[in-house]
């Protein structure tokens, strides 16, 4: 009896080892052998998504989806307000919708199943299943996608693509000889869109994905279709294409049904052959946990007390900056913490100054093509114009205010959200009064010139020394700077003790002749215009003291010790790797050996 028992239990114990990697698509899914992709681009290559799927109602295309196992395709519940599967065809492997597509298959559909809890006025629970009429054979051009698990984390500028034959534009449809399309997007965490959109637009089922520049996104024509983001060696998709206003708009991001909330009930509907669910892991910290606005407010902080305390918001604290002199050069990360670019229709018009944790300071200049709030986006911690910047954050302009006063004029733009500050984005001192420059002082000024900065049009930066003024107690004069387009905007900055001070906004210059040396004060009052051809006026920060203190409110202190300064910030990646079938195998042969061990004991 005891030979028996133990007989019984190693068969069922191989037998659960075996089941480990048989009960899913895991050895299949995921993989897509022709696609290299690492750059974002516009057409794909065949085979580069081989699960993408293109679902016909007669003979037209109207909504994408994903397969998932040999006999199921994932989509939207909004592509089907008829439920009927007459008429209704799925493409795979197809590259064109119209012309030879030598890798495609096509199979009518035996069921529909939309999600029994789909709200079409929300579009919440956006998900649909299809069962093919047949089992379909897979290739280098048709092959399922893995699925994100229940317990999947995508962080905010997780690194996604969607793929689809969707319009390139609201109202522009893709040319039907054009290739499957595929653009690449970062993951907008969920508090950041309600923020964007509205607190009950976007719930936990969804998720967002979309440059806050706008320029890139999901559109008709695409809906159902997958996003993925990649894990290892193997793609993952995170989210069906469910909504948006409009495309590629500014400040509004595409929204997907979130895959990894729907692992239960896909498993409930395919009992057989399941797809394969893998769990997706953002490492480093979600800085989306920080976002707050009305009604999405600031989750308190939940982890064990420690003896180091949080450093108190501070105003000047620049940990990665040592400037001390030099010439101009092109910027490094977190040089300037406080450098804004603001983009107007996604594109850089003005530097700008972050003063207050949800304030930017720029010239009133900036704004003649528009001062309507809606119509800009604050972009903090970005070093390139052009390329990647993985420090940065894009933000909404909530409010834009423009003082009046004879002369130059200054624009304090008030953020939607307020940005986690970290080591690439800290808030400058803003100088009210109780500063003096003496002449020979060195101070600074950044921006982002035009066509300058090489390629990558990078944040440059100058060094300034101070000058006498000539019968002006609104100036500040400096050394002559080549100031350009691009530059406007941004901050004269000047170090006092440990704070980093900006003594004044930037404009462009007027040129005068070297007959101008005997300008009047009344004049020399005007930001930027040049005293002799070798020196420039700026009106001071300190001149606009009671509107910026009106409009802000409180500013954050000055820096009072090292110790104060931020600490380097941890940035959120989205990285990780999955077992291989050949590891897993591996690791069942060596708890099989222990099992027997164990019996062996027994004996």
């Amino acid at each position: 009896m005891k030979m028996k028992m133990i007989h019984i239990l190693s068969v069922a114990f191989i037998v659960s080892l075996l089941m480990i990697e048989c009960d899913a698509q895991l050895d299949v899914c995921g993989k897509a052998t022709r696609n290299t992709k690492i750059v974002g681009g516009q057409a794909a290559t065949a085979g580069a998504w081989p699960w993408q799927v293109s679902l016909h109602r007669s003979r037209s295309h109207f909504c994408g989806g994903s397969l998932i196992n040999n006999r199921w395709v994932l989509t939207a519940a909004h592509c089907f307000d008829d439920e009927t599967t007459a008429d209704l065809t799925v493409y795979l492997g197809r590259q064109t919708q119209q012309g030879t597509n030598a890798n495609e298959v096509s199979i009518t559909v035996s069921r529909i199943i939309k999600h029994p809890n789909y709200d079409s006025s929300s579009k919440n629970n956006d998900i649909t299943l299809l069962q093919l009429a047949s089992p379909v054979n897979f290739t280098d051009f048709i092959s399922p996608v893995c699925l994100a698990s229940s317990n999947s984390t995508f962080f905010n500028k997780t690194s996604s693509w969607v793929t689809g034959w969707g319009d390139t534009n609201t109202g522009v449809s893709l040319p039907s000889t054009q290739p499957l399309q595929e653009v690449q997007v970062p993951i907008v965490g969920n508090r950041q869109c309600k923020c964007l959109y509205s607190v009950s637009a976007i719930t936990d089922n969804m998720i967002c994905a979309g440059l806050l520049e706008g320029g890139k996104d999901s559109c008709q024509g695409d809906s159902g279709g997958p996003m993925v983001s990649k894990q290892g060696s193997v793609w993952i998709q995170s989210g069906i294409v469910s909504f948006g206003k409009g495309c590629a708009l500014p400040n509004l991001p595409g929204v997907y049904a979130r895959v990894s909330e729907y692992q239960n009930w896909i498993n409930e509907k395919i009992t057989t052959n399941q797809p394969g669910f893998i769990t997706f892991t953002s490492n480093g910290t979600d800085g989306d946990l920080s976002i707050s606005c009305a009604g999405v407010p600031a989750i308190p902080t939940t982890t064990a007390p420690t003896t180091t305390p949080v450093p108190p918001v501070v105003c000047g604290s620049a940990s990665l900056n040592t400037r001390i002199g030099g010439s101009s050069s092109l910027v490094s990360p977190g040089i300037w913490p406080w450098m804004a670019s603001l983009q107007f229709n996604g594109s850089h018009v003005c530097g700008g100054t972050l003063i207050a944790e949800q304030f930017v300071m720029s010239s009133a200049s900036c704004f003649t093509s528009s001062n309507n709030a809606s119509d800009w986006t604050v972009i903090l911690g970005r070093l390139n114009q052009n390329g990647s910047n993985p420090n940065e954050v894009s933000i909404k302009v909530a409010n834009l205010t423009i003082s009046n006063v004879t002369g130059d004029n200054i624009a304090v733009l008030q953020l939607a959200v307020k940005p986690n500050l970290t080591n690439f984005i800290q808030p400058i001192c803003v100088d009210l009064g109780g500063n003096t420059f003496s002449a020979n002082t060195q101070c600074w000024v950044a921006g982002w010139s035009s066509g300058a900065g090489g390629v990558n049009q990078a944040l440059q930066e100058f060094k300034a020394s101070i000058v006498d003024c000539v019968n002006s107690s609104n100036s500040i004069c400096t050394s002559s700077l080549n100031l350009q387009q691009g530059d406007q905007g941004g901050p004269l900055m000047c170090k006092q003790g440990l704070s980093w001070i900006h003594a004044a906004v930037l404009t462009l210059q007027t040129s005068i002749s070297n007959s101008s040396s005997n300008t009047s004060s009344s004049n020399s009052t005007a930001s930027s215009r040049a005293l002799r051809q070798d020196v420039q006026a700026f009106t001071k920060t300190s001149s606009f003291a009671s509107f910026l203190t009106s409009v802000v409110g409180a500013f954050p202190p000055k820096v009072t010790s090292p110790t104060s300064a931020p600490t380097t910030s941890t940035q959120t990646t989205s990285n990780g790797s999955q077992i291989s079938s050949s590891l897993s195998f591996t690791l069942s042969v060596l708890s099989l050996a222990a099992f027997q061990i164990f019996l062996q004991g027994i004996n």
